[in-house]
């Protein structure tokens, strides 16, 4: 289990390690092909900010070996905002007084036909954590109807076992998408006080069932600005890297979402994550996962998204809204879950893209479960 590895490097890393690297350690680290564990917190550490530069050259040549020029976009569809947890940085809190909905299959069918005329082929379908409102009979009804319109559909939801994994895996899931939010425990249970969500343990594992259970895909990572950055980007890049090595079958991508303004009042300012930061992070998974796609949402402003788009991003999404419903005309539109900050359409980041001198991607998969025609539907 990964948690293990969390035990382990928690007893290596004190506060005062990060402060024990010098430039000879970043340098011998931007020197060697393979990095293990303790290069990565050479990378993530202080003495590192003074050498982005490098590392953003070397970041570039590996994104650009393994992925060319390519970034790969799509786009969430939020089925409800129904939760029973109370996080504390989430407009979603079962406690917040906001307008709660859900959509009807006809009102997903509407939202799925909207979003496939902008030219997007991949769909993440979110909603909140309840499974009396959302269950996986109801995600697997919202798949079944979404499914012809979309070359990849994936999930992002609260944490499942590996038979409703496997189970919606059947109904036309590709791929999964779960943040540990922060991997330092005592954080984690200071900022979900109550609700299923608490269970740190079965959070942390499920990423593994996912795979157990045949998904092609899985994207994981923090919440940057809950807890220390550092740590939570360390224990990120090493869940990536576990599950490359245990799952080699299965793709996996690292996501590098920061906090944003939501329906509350929790207030991070102990760990803030700069825009230099963000930078040393990107570059510091890059490094030490090569092959790992990351993924940039509109979480960040237009600059900041055209200004990391070199530095190692391979998804992106495009025209995205947190709130259930809005792509089509229904007035079926519940609260979002955060306030996003690229509110640009999906042409307008095409050519930004393409201005950068990158190919945006619309379907850089297809799901061969749907017969031997599927191929040519996506065409």
């Amino acid at each position: 289990m990964f948690y293990e590895q969390i035990t382990e490097w928690q007893q290596r890393l004190s506060d005062s390690s990060w402060e024990s690297f010098n430039g000879i350690d970043v340098e011998r680290v931007l020197a060697r092909e393979t990095l293990h564990p303790q290069d990565l917190a050479v990378l993530l550490s202080p003495a590192a900010i003074t050498y982005l530069e490098p590392m953003a050259k070397k970041a570039q040549s590996l994104t650009i070996r393994h992925f060319g020029r390519t970034i790969g976009l799509f786009t969430p569809l939020y089925l409800a905002n129904f939760c029973s947890n109370s996080c504390l940085y989430c407009s979603f809190h079962a406690g917040n007084e906001i307008v709660r909905c859900k959509l009807t299959i006809e009102q997903v069918i509407k939202e799925g036909e909207a979003i496939s005329s902008t030219g997007l082929q991949h769909l993440l379908l979110l909603t909140g954590e309840s499974r009396s409102q959302s269950g996986p009979s109801y995600m697997g009804e919202c798949v079944r109807a979404l499914r012809p319109m979309f070359a990849s559909l994936g999930l992002e939801v609260y944490p499942l076992s590996t038979e409703e994994y496997r189970h919606l895996f059947e109904e036309g899931i590709d791929s999964v998408t779960l943040f540990q939010e922060t991997y330092d425990e005592t954080t984690y249970a200071l900022v979900h006080p109550a609700g299923p969500k608490r269970d740190y343990h079965y959070r942390l594992g499920a990423p593994e069932r996912a795979c157990s259970a045949g998904i092609s895909s899985v994207n994981i990572g923090a919440l940057l600005g809950l807890s220390d950055w550092r740590r939570d980007a360390f224990y990120s890049a090493l869940h990536a890297g576990y599950l490359q090595r245990n799952f080699p079958g299965v793709e996996v991508a690292i996501s590098v979402p920061r906090l944003r303004p939501y329906a509350g009042s929790f207030n991070s300012s102990a760990a803030p994550v700069t825009d230099e930061a963000l930078v040393q992070i990107i570059l510091a998974y890059r490094l030490f996962l090569p092959r790992a796609g990351i993924t940039l949402s509109t979480r960040e402003s237009p600059q900041m998204r055209e200004n990391l788009l070199p530095l190692g991003i391979t998804r992106m999404s495009a025209g995205a809204l947190t709130s259930v419903g809005g792509y089509s005309e229904t007035d079926n539109v519940g609260s979002a879950q955060f306030e996003i900050a690229d509110e640009r359409s999906v042409p307008e980041v095409v050519q930004m893209i393409r201005a950068k001198g990158y190919l945006p991607t619309f379907c850089d998969w297809v799901d061969m479960r749907a017969g031997k025609d599927a191929l040519n539907s996506f065409k």
